[in-house]
């Protein structure tokens, strides 16, 4: 076979071979060359991205290698995609069947929504077992004392709830410096009714009456609370607080349910002591006192105008009355005030939704609270919603209507009593008025 180029033999090759070691002095002539066309040039291919070099497998005798030429895809840290000469289709193994482009994916992004919710839901669950604990620990702090199933011929029940609330000048749990500091008095635990409030809670808003501790009642026939023993009526006319003082507050009920018709739902009594430290535990109790006043005997020294009053002086506000030409009526419309005010001024966000005011002034007030055995907690947070909506709204305060005075004693008005207690049995908006 020829190798050499076209036109060239043996036989020219021995003749002038010019460019083979000749030693003739002339040049050596050109040489033909072969016009060689190459092929054109394959489109650029995107480069793959570096690969993680892996371990060399292990090469079996005869030369023979399990995996040459073949990448499973499975290498730790392998990243896929990208650079493929499969056109994106692939297999899914190696760098060329992804088809993604070459991208790397990265973290997925958090779902808000889901955290969001639950988030919500823990703040619900820990706010909802706060609330119940709260409840349980509120309602186990009252003291359920007054048993009215021994309350004999009661009137009919009406629509809407009365409260008889009774603010007692118990010493009850108070040391001689309280006592000695509140103006208390004798050291007698039980004490008297310092005051007496018929809080009626209906459809047509809250009404609050004052019952005068010096009006003139009908002592009627009662059940001893302790002994069970009947005791008949005596035709005796007394003060209203003497019910109290003969035989507790199961008397007491009897006595104003029986001179009123008006039927008592539930009892509510507070002290001295605890009255005082509820005051304390909210901060003091903010009041506008119209004109100046004294009182020796409740310790009471006011001036004229907004201050705000602590525990101490708030008893001493509520207490007085021989610095007022009514005493018993012009106190009574003092605690009207001063009690809407108290509530008014605890029921606010500042209190409830602060744990450090809204614990020590619910344990001031649970300590020393005396209630009805029926007595709910919801039922008691009912009460002191009503009285703090006595003086806004539809809220109505008054004292019970009277018609004049015999042996000291305050008369009730018999034909205005009668009216406003159908008003209260029926819900209906109070009309009457007081003198």
């Amino acid at each position: 076979m020829n190798d050499w180029p076209e036109g060239w033999t043996d036989d020219n090759r021995s003749g002038n071979r010019y460019g083979q070691g000749s030693d003739s002095d002339r040049p050596e002539g050109a040489r033909v060359m072969r016009h060689v066309q190459r092929p054109p040039a394959p489109p650029q291919q995107r480069p793959a991205p570096p690969r993680q070099r892996q371990p060399e497998p292990p090469q079996y005798a005869g030369g023979y290698d399990n995996n040459a030429g073949y990448d499973n895809g499975y290498n730790t840290g392998q990243v896929y995609g990208g650079g493929g000469n499969d056109g994106g289709r692939g297999n899914g193994y190696g760098d060329g069947g992804r088809g993604d482009g070459g991208y790397v994916q990265g973290r997925p992004a958090p779902d808000w929504r889901r955290r969001i919710k639950i988030g919500a839901l823990s703040l619900v669950v820990v706010v909802l077992a706060v609330s119940i604990g709260t409840y349980f620990w509120a309602d186990s702090k009252l003291k359920r004392e007054v048993d009215l199933s021994k309350v004999i011929e009661r009137p009919k029940s009406g629509d809407g709830t009365n409260y008889l609330i009774v603010g007692s000048d118990s010493r009850e749990g108070m040391t001689a410096e309280d006592k000695k500091k509140l103006h208390t008095g004798g050291p007698k635990d039980q004490g008297r009714t310092d005051s007496m409030m018929i809080l009626h809670d209906g459809s047509n808003g809250p009404t609050l009456i004052s019952l005068p501790r010096d009006s003139n009642v009908e002592i009627p026939s009662f059940k001893g609370s302790d002994s069970g023993k009947l005791y008949p009526a005596r035709g005796q006319y007394t003060k209203l607080n003497a019910a109290y003082a003969m035989d507790g507050p199961e008397l007491l009920v009897r006595t104003v349910e029986f001179n009123t018709g008006l039927h008592i739902d539930h009892y509510v009594e507070i002290g001295f002591g605890g009255f005082a430290k509820i005051v304390d535990a909210i901060g003091g109790v903010e009041l506008d006192i119209p004109k100046a006043f004294k009182d020796k005997k409740s310790g009471a020294d006011f001036q004229a105008g907004k201050q705000t009053l602590n525990g101490e002086q708030s008893l001493a506000f509520v207490r007085t009355r021989y610095a007022f030409a009514q005493a018993d009526l012009a106190r009574t419309k003092n605690q009207q005030k001063f009690l809407a005010a108290l509530a008014s001024q605890t029921a606010t966000p500042s209190t409830i939704l602060n744990p450090f005011k809204l614990y020590p002034t619910m344990g001031a007030g649970l300590d020393t609270l005396v209630v009805d055995k029926d007595m709910s907690l919801w039922s008691l947070s009912q009460m002191f919603f009503a009285m703090k909506d006595v003086t806004g709204g539809d809220g109505k305060s008054m004292n019970m209507p009277m018609s004049g005075f015999r042996n000291g004693n305050v008369v009730w008005d018999k034909a205005k009593v009668k009216q406003l207690v159908e008003q209260l049995n029926n819900d209906e908006k109070v009309t009457v008025s007081d003198n």
